[in-house]
């Protein structure tokens, strides 16, 4: 029954396979969207612009509080999943 049932099926390998690699690549840019380290990465090149002169205070307010805002939601959904 086993090997009756893998030649009658084997036509659809390809889609199985092509749903493995979605589903891998699913899962790849969720680790990637739910890292952390990128988001602190940006808040210190954020502080580092800030003192080098790069970008004024207001910039710096603006974008510190979006990126504060991420890392807030990166916190929740993994404190979701936990």
């Amino acid at each position: 029954m086993g090997l009756l049932s893998r030649l009658l099926t084997f036509p659809l390998e390809p889609v199985r396979g092509a749903v493995w690699v979605a589903r891998q690549a699913l899962a790849q840019a969720e680790r990637e969207y739910y890292d952390p380290a990128p988001v602190r990465q940006a808040l210190a090149d954020l502080n580092e612009a800030l003192r080098t002169g790069e970008i004024d205070q207001e910039t710096f307010d603006q974008h510190e509080a979006a990126l504060l805002a991420r890392l807030e939601e990166l916190a929740r959904q993994r404190h979701r999943t936990s």
